[in-house]
């Protein structure tokens, strides 16, 4: 159901044929993951279960619901997306689930005490266990442990910056501003940052955000030892995994084209919303950048980012020689709500 409607006024994939396409597990494999009726719990968890046994590759479960369910007059209707149900409504569906009508907000007695015997008692259990595990563990390998501290604190490691190369003067000085970005980014994540991991949508000759040392390599499906993502041509989705790692405690980054940051905003934002460290590499930022026409000239993209609340944006000076027009915007969120490029 959308706001004017049915889906089926606009929509007519086969959504469950395209994540099988995806190779993912779907109803194609396995019916016990498609459920005709989301208030049937024990086929719900039944499908659950079914998803947890699987640990080669992703799985869908497809679950079929009525919005709006147990309001009499706007259950499966648009109304009930778009617009409250009113105060007729409300107790009607509270009449049919069997709650007080008079009620203005109800929580039924034993709800609480429910929460703190399952999730509290096994939460506080768990937390307790890997509290001892990890002091074990800190005891036989502190240095290790003293990095997992700094992640889960989103701290930066001391001496950051100390074994920085030094450009002045030399041939570095007068190369592409990305350039310079790389053999910084580079030395950061070798000598300093061991939890730094990400790249470019397919981007990082031009780009040069690729981690290229000893022990770097790619992260692969059969290989979680690799520092380098190969997000593909995704914007959209390599912002929005550089967020799930960051919401990890890892340090991650994703690079494109400044032209190209109108792919993936909506991550961007939810960086700053969510307040996680994410480190967005933007190069060719120049309205001079011509090989591709004007379709790849960012024009407005540097005042687009600029005006994103909580964003702070910092872009590497023009240098003088017309080698070296294109510099690099490197924007980053963190949890203080300020971000650095």
């Amino acid at each position: 159901m959308t706001i004017e409607g049915h889906t089926d006024l606009a929509y007519s994939d086969d959504v469950e044929a395209r994540f099988y396409g995806y190779n993912w597990n779907t109803l194609h494999n396995w019916n016990t993951l498609h459920v005709n009726n989301v208030n049937n719990a024990n086929k719900l968890e039944a499908a659950i279960n079914k998803a947890k046994s699987f640990t080669d590759k992703p799985t869908l479960i497809v679950v079929k619901s009525i919005i709006g369910w147990g309001a009499p007059n706007k259950q499966d209707t648009a109304s009930a997306h778009g617009e409250a149900l009113g105060e007729d409504e409300v107790k009607a569906a509270k009449k049919f689930y069997g709650w007080p009508e008079d009620k203005q907000f109800y929580v039924p007695d034993g709800v609480m005490q429910q929460f703190a015997d399952g999730f509290g008692t096994r939460g506080k259990k768990l937390h307790a266990e890997w509290v001892e595990r990890f002091k074990t563990y800190e005891k036989s390998n502190p240095a290790l442990a003293k990095e997992a501290r700094e992640m889960l604190e989103t701290k930066l490691p001391e001496g950051l910056g100390k074994r920085d190369p030094d450009f002045r003067g030399g041939r570095e000085g007068s190369r592409h501003a990305r350039f310079v970005g790389q053999g910084a980014q580079r030395a950061r994540a070798t000598h300093c940052i061991a939890w730094l991991i990400g790249d470019a949508a397919d981007l990082s000759p031009s780009t040069r955000t690729n981690l290229k040392f000893d022990g770097a390599g790619s992260f692969e499906a059969d290989d979680y030892a690799g520092r380098n993502l190969h997000f593909g041509i995704r914007e959209h989705g390599m912002g929005s995994v550089a967020n799930g790692l960051a919401l990890s405690d890892m340090r991650a980054y994703a690079s494109r084209f400044l032209i190209l940051s109108d792919y993936m905003k909506p991550p961007i934002r939810l960086s700053v919303i969510m307040e996680v460290s994410v480190i967005y590499v933007f190069t060719h930022d120049s309205i001079g950048v011509g090989e591709d026409g004007p379709t790849h000239q960012p024009i407005e993209q540097l005042a687009a980012l600029r005006a994103v609340p909580g964003l702070t944006l910092l872009r590497s000076a023009e240098m003088p020689t017309k080698s070296a027009k294109r510099g690099a915007s490197r924007c980053r969120t963190t949890r203080s709500r300020r971000a650095s490029c």
